[in-house]
């Protein structure tokens, strides 16, 4: 298989991996979540090249991960803002980020603390069962083929789908 061919494979990781499958879009995706929103900001701090951002953030708003959105007219000026679809990216870019925390973490501890803002504790977000409350890993899942000629449309339960209706 030819990378330009990964997104029409029957594969959620391959198709997602055509859109988010590079380092920069990572680090990018990482900084949004931060608060950057300006081309200016994520090249500082980034420190890629002006083509290499151009070309990753016109994918994901191709993609409608980020929106642009004008923020001066004169001269024209633009900030990337999520979409709800690169929203649901969260709890990828925080499970990455729990993993890196754990084994690339100097003594002192993760460089930047999470805060939920519901209580005012500083936690390490987990993926938890919809149904149970309990945390979900490798060991305690099992992946399966959908079923020839369904449709599927997963269960969502717990409090995204009090946001997103049934």
């Amino acid at each position: 298989m030819k990378w330009s061919e990964v997104d029409q494979q029957q594969c959620s990781v391959a198709r997602s991996s055509a859109v988010l499958g590079d380092r920069w879009t990572l680090l990018i995706l990482s900084d949004a979540f931060l608060g950057v929103r300006r081309f200016e900001d994520f090249k500082s701090r980034l420190g890629m090249s002006r083509a290499t951002l151009t070309d990753r953030l016109d994918t994901l708003v191709e993609h409608d991960v980020l929106k642009r959105v004008q923020y001066r007219e004169k001269p024209p000026r633009f900030e990337y803002r999520f979409t709800d679809k690169g929203l649901d990216l969260y709890p990828v870019l925080t499970t990455l980020v729990n993993w890196g925390d754990k084994y690339y973490s100097d003594k002192a501890g993760p460089p930047i603390l999470r805060q939920h803002l519901n209580c005012g504790h500083d936690i390490q977000p987990v993926l938890a069962c919809p149904d149970c409350g309990e945390p979900v890993h490798a060991r305690n899942m099992r992946a399966r083929k959908r079923p020839a000629n369904t449709d599927f449309a997963p269960v969502v339960r717990g409090p995204i789908a009090k946001e997103r209706g049934p």
